[in-house]
């Protein structure tokens, strides 16, 4: 099981711990940010293969900005190697 904290750039959440385990998310935990949608963010991915949520999410965009939660959930998730 590999555990990790992600400090986001770009974004109002200043970081997310994750926890994944055989390339299945089990745990998301953004800190800042809107709650109740980066709450139903974590509840949607959690049992997710990780490879999926990068597929899904990996690119969103929050209005100008160039990245966005889910983005920089995606660059988490690559940069813990959960995702080849």
């Amino acid at each position: 099981m590999a555990e990790y904290l992600y400090k986001t750039q770009g974004t109002c959440s200043t970081s997310i711990a994750l926890t994944v385990e055989d390339g299945i998310v089990k745990h998301v935990a953004y800190t800042g940010g809107c709650n109740g949608n980066l709450q139903g963010i974590s509840r949607l991915v959690e049992g997710m293969p990780a490879e999926e949520v990068v597929r899904r999410l990996e690119g969103v965009r929050c209005g100008s900005k160039p990245t966005s939660c889910p983005d920089q959930l995606c660059k988490a998730l690559r940069e813990m190697k959960a995702v080849e």
